[in-house]
């Protein structure tokens, strides 16, 4: 038996290191890229700041945030932003100028930051059970810091929203999947559907080729796991048409996950061609529940509209990229965040 397990373990310990390195792969800078100095994420500022004491905190992750010291309303709004693999929240900032808008519209910024003793690429391990299930795990260590947040900058609860991209899309959708109520507005960009995964393998798989709708439908995973829960946020999806790190196939999946999910029939929705590339949304009554951002020429990332182009390459995350549109932009418009009246 003895002989069995030690057997078992080196094969675990084997996939392990071939997962790890087919991730490193996979999240390599386009080729186009290859000739020019290795971008290396760092902050060009230290505007966010760690806190060490927010819970129990069981899925030991880092606690980051930055607050506005001026054009801070007394209950103001908080954005909850979930890095990438082999990123860092100081490098996607950096990149994106979260803290920049905060710092002008007047929100309190909340960047959970994966270790790499949890994740040798510091991937939120989102295709763990353990570390996606309610109130345990990474899962629970971020529901922690918002509620620490909250607490400490007296936040409007009917104002927190949640943005994630790439392992930090995924693990954007499984928070919503088990805390629907706590968040007002969601973005998955360049992220997976609730179950498409349950381990390393499979998920790699799954990221590659698409994951197989699971019996009863891609919503099951997520009505199961909330099955009482009658009203949902809005939910954005974006992906990049180029993307081969995580395929396109897996936004279709998203799409359709959250379409049962919200009970949405799929060809009450509108398509629209924009400059950009492809916007698909559904409303209600209550306003806009799902949409969909498609965007033409772009690879695994976010994508943000800058003057100069090159800027995305200098900016220390190759993960953050020039479009022809930028998604923290047009999700502060959607959440109302505007900047407030002087």
């Amino acid at each position: 038996m003895k002989f069995g397990f030690g057997k078992s373990l080196a094969r675990l310990l084997k996939s392990q290191k071939k997962f790890s390195r087919l991730i490193e792969k996979g999240l390599k800078a386009p080729r186009n890229k290859a000739k020019r100095a290795t971008p290396t994420l760092r902050a060009a500022k230290p505007t966010l700041v760690e806190t060490t004491a927010f819970g129990s905190n069981p899925g030991r992750l880092i606690m980051k945030t930055f607050v506005p010291t001026a054009r801070l309303p007394k209950n103001p709004a908080l954005v909850v932003v979930l890095h990438g693999c082999r990123q860092t929240p100081e490098s996607l900032d950096s990149a994106a100028g979260f803290s920049k808008l905060a710092k002008d519209r007047g929100f309190v910024l909340l960047y959970p930051e994966q270790r790499s003793a949890n994740n040798s690429q510091r991937c939120f391990n989102w295709f763990r059970p353990s570390a996606v299930a309610r109130d345990r795990g990474e899962m629970l260590s971020i529901k922690q810091m918002i509620e620490h947040a909250c607490e400490r900058h007296r936040i409007d609860h009917s104002r927190i929203f949640i943005a994630g991209l790439s392992a930090g899309g995924a693990m954007t959708a499984a928070l919503v999947a088990n805390y629907p109520p706590m968040f007002a507005g969601v973005a998955i960009i360049a992220g997976m559907p609730v179950g498409s995964a349950r381990d390393a393998i499979s998920a790699l798989r799954a990221m590659k080729s698409g994951a197989a709708p699971p019996s009863g439908g891609w919503g099951r995973p997520v009505t199961e796991i909330s099955s009482v829960v009658k009203a949902w946020p809005g939910v954005t999806i974006w992906q990049g048409m180029d993307d081969r790190t995580v395929n396109p196939v897996n936004a279709s999946a998203c799409i359709a996950q959250w379409l049962e999910v919200q009970g949405l029939d799929e060809s009450s929705g509108r398509a629209e061609e924009k400059p950009w590339g492809r916007l698909q949304s559904w409303r209600a009554t209550d306003g806009l529940k799902l949409a969909s951002y498609s965007v033409r020429n772009m690879g695994h990332g976010l994508p943000i509209k800058m003057r100069d182009a090159t800027k995305s390459r200098r900016s220390g995350d190759p993960y953050v990229i020039a479009a022809e549109i930028s998604a923290p932009a047009e999700l502060l418009r959607l959440w109302g965040l505007k900047r407030p009246m002087l």
